[in-house]
């Protein structure tokens, strides 16, 4: 079989299995596994098919057993486990993805077992210590980082490949959760493997070790198991109904802290990771060109140099203006705003740095950073003291992988230089990096949100720039709702949690699914004026008008007179073109806001399409009075003046308009105050231009003969309306 049939019959199989049809499922497993050579596999399905075979027999000679549901679901489960091994096994003989290289050759590829390399990363901290007393230690550090990060290798390669563990594996892998000795760092480096298995294929036993490593005391290891734990349950979500104790331990952990708000969290920062390509987008197109684009202006602003080189006294005075009229100050609040958030500003900078090869080495993607790696070492030196070394360890600016990425670049920079950057590091927010600095970029680096949201973006980076990358499934590209998740139902499904996901969504311009959130926290909630407030903008942004108005008079309802509710009812009716409910809406937000121009500007046109001009010619004339060159204003004063037939006014003010930066209709609509007037030559002039300007004489035809009737009402001749624009067009 090839890879592709494999999958259709495995998919097949789990299909019958979910349909609870277990019986053809085991039928069709059977037919599967004629082309497998695992006769483990084999015995397991026999003796699975024999069971449910004395069941129904059982059953039907009418005999009682309260515990048949229970082992119902544990033949499914069964039944499902070995359609996994066997699809694997089958995979192993057709497919050349990395994976299955690796799962095919295990034996080869790993020498040692989890005992032996636990021994091993115990003693490192052991043998570094002496090293650091020895004058010469270049040959024994050397002997001492090799078998520790070959210990490394094999135990990240050895679990990634394996897809089940044994009871004695499982009780191995256990021990390096109960070791005293073991450094944290290699032990996250063991629970990246374990969930890079998971991701690959289901395994109870392993998910049960990430569930161990969640109360771990080490917060790293704890958070790396969280965001384990949720990507492995969003993975096989489908099948865990049928893991009663999968359940049960996640509501200790809820009832025993704050786990579910923890999780939630790791959501909305896996939510988070997949505007990456947004920001890295914006950051190659936007940001990153704007800076370089005023470069050499602020560069001369740094060095107290004006255009043509020669020296300025008071510069510095003026660099947050040139920062300001550039542009830059935006930029890089942009920038900032989207760190602080959380957001994967690096992406598109590190992304050309993971050539690098230590990243052959598909351990060191997650190993978190470590001064003792032999890279490191080879840098800075084993009692390294740099305080760029420092800034890369303790400050919350990067993620590990990154970390390793700019250490491995530093290694081409001489040492001179390297110092020179460091006497001009600062904080994103400008500030110098003193010691108190660095002590709370320290403190900010450990905390448990900003270890989680570098852990995923370690992984992303896994899942994107890894040399194997394109065989693996990127789970980046998931849609990802944990709150409709079954077995997390009782654990997400909160007013608090769901809010905080909608809010985010809604905050990313998701609105679709902010949307569906919102309206089942009405359900939850009750009555909720806010919540109703985003219902009805979600609507309105999908422009399903008579929803929104609806969810916002209920909003209105529950908070009454409330500004922002009323003028987006007011949007709404003005948007399907009820104008009469518009205006009073407008009416009654411009008593609360009198000198809101926008408001203002609305009203006067909800009365100008009710067929209102003087009064609408109001508002407009009180809007003008607030603001110089208001262009807006005037085109809608120069309108309503024409249909009021106030043509000299409207005369006057389309040429103010005209002056400042029109319109095709601009120019449309002052002939027609010329043609009125009987000034022909003016008006076919500006006929002209409009057409002109239009680019598309069809367009512009279409536009005057949508305006014919309003010229017939001021007294222009039918007949002479084809003349006219004969004239226009020649």
């Amino acid at each position: 079989m090839n890879e592709q049939t494999i999958q259709e019959q495995y998919l097949h199989i789990i299909q019958l299995l979910e349909q609870q049809r277990l019986k053809e499922a085991q039928a069709q497993l059977e037919a599967y596994l004629y082309n497998c050579n695992d006769w483990t596999l084999r015995t397991r399905l026999e003796q699975a098919q024999a069971s449910y075979q004395y069941m129904l027999q059982y059953m039907r000679q009418g005999v009682t057993d309260v515990e048949r549901p229970q082992l119902y679901a544990r033949l499914l489960r069964t039944t499902w486990e070995i359609a996994d091994q066997t699809r694997l096994h089958l995979l192993d003989g057709a497919s050349f993805r990395y994976y299955n290289s690796l799962h095919r050759n295990r034996q080869s590829l790993v020498t040692g077992d989890l005992p032996a390399w636990l021994k091993t990363l115990e003693g490192f901290p052991d043998d570094i210590a002496v090293c650091r007393l020895m004058p010469n230690n270049e040959a024994a550090l050397e002997v001492a980082t090799r078998r520790r990060e070959e210990a490394h290798r094999n135990l990240f390669l050895s679990i990634w490949s394996s897809s089940e563990w044994s009871g004695g594996e499982f009780q191995e892998a256990r021990e390096y959760l109960h070791s005293e000795l073991l450094p944290a760092n290699d032990l996250c480096l063991m629970v990246s493997a374990v969930t890079l298995s998971l991701t690959e294929c289901f395994d109870l036993q392993k998910l049960t070790w990430l569930l161990d490593a969640y109360s771990h005391d080490e917060q790293h290891v704890r958070q790396r198991a969280l965001v384990g734990i949720a990507l492995t349950l969003h993975l096989h979500h489908r099948r865990l109904h049928l893991y009663p104790e999968v359940t049960a331990r996640l509501s200790c952990l809820d009832e025993e802290g704050n786990f579910g708000k923890a999780l939630n969290r790791v959501y909305i920062q896996l939510l988070r990771s997949q505007e990456t390509e947004k920001i890295d987008k914006k950051m190659r197109e936007e940001i990153i060109p704007g800076m370089m684009k005023n470069i050499d202006l602020i560069q001369g602003m740094k060095f107290g140099l004006d255009e043509n080189g020669t020296e300025e006294e008071d510069c510095a005075a003026d660099w947050e203006e040139v920062m300001e009229k550039t542009g830059l100050g935006n930029q890089l609040r942009t920038m900032t705003d989207l760190q602080m958030e959380g957001a994967d500003v690096h992406m598109s900078s590190f992304s050309q740095l993971k050539k690098f090869p230590f990243f052959n080495n598909s351990c060191n993607w997650l190993f978190p950073f470590d001064r003792t790696h032999s890279d490191i070492i080879r840098l800075f030196g084993l009692n390294g003291k740099e305080r760029l070394l420092r800034l890369i360890t303790t400050g919350g600016f990067f993620c590990d992988n990154d970390k390793y990425s700019l250490c491995l670049m530093l290694n081409q920079v001489p040492r001179e230089h390297r110092n020179s950057m460091m006497s001009q590091l600062t904080t994103p927010d400008g500030e110098e990096l003193d010691e108190s600095r660095m002590a709370e970029l320290s403190k900010m680096a450990n905390q448990s949100y900003v270890i989680s949201n570098h852990y995923i973006h370690d992984l992303y980076r896994f899942f994107k720039l890894s040399p194997k990358h394109n065989e693996m499934h990127d789970i980046f590209k998931d849609e990802f709702r944990l709150f409709d998740l079954p077995v997390l139902r009782d654990i997400l499904y909160k007013p608090a949690y769901l809010k905080a996901v909608a809010d985010f969504l809604f905050a990313k311009e998701h609105i679709g699914r902010a949307l569906e959130i919102y309206r089942r926290l009405t359900e939850l909630d009750g009555v909720n004026a806010d919540i109703y407030q985003k219902i009805g903008y979600c609507l309105q942004r999908e422009e399903r008008y008579d929803e929104a108005i609806e969810a916002y008079r209920t909003a209105d309802v529950l908070k009454p007179d409330h500004l922002w509710t009323i003028r987006h009812l007011a949007t709404c009716y003005r948007r399907k073109g009820d104008f009469r409910n518009a205006l009073e809406c407008y009416t009654k937000a411009q008593a609360m806001q009198p000198e809101n121009r926008n408001v203002i500007f609305f009203t006067g046109s909800c009365l100008a399409e009710l067929g209102r001009h003087d009064e609408a010619l109001q508002q407009f004339f009180r809007l003008d009075l607030m603001e110089e060159n208001n262009v807006k204003a005037w085109r809608a004063i120069a309108w309503c003046s024409f249909l009021c037939r106030k043509y000299e006014q409207a005369v006057r003010y389309y040429e103010k308009v005209l002056q400042q930066d029109p319109r095709p209709t601009d120019f449309l609509n002052a002939g027609h105050a010329y043609l009125v007037t009987g000034r022909t030559e003016l008006c076919v002039e500006h006929y002209s231009k409009g057409c002109l300007r239009s680019g598309n004489r069809a367009e512009f035809i279409e536009l005057f003969r949508k305006d014919e009737a309003i010229l017939l009402q001021h007294g222009v001749a039918r007949e002479d309306l084809p003349l006219i624009m004969d004239m226009t067009l020649m």
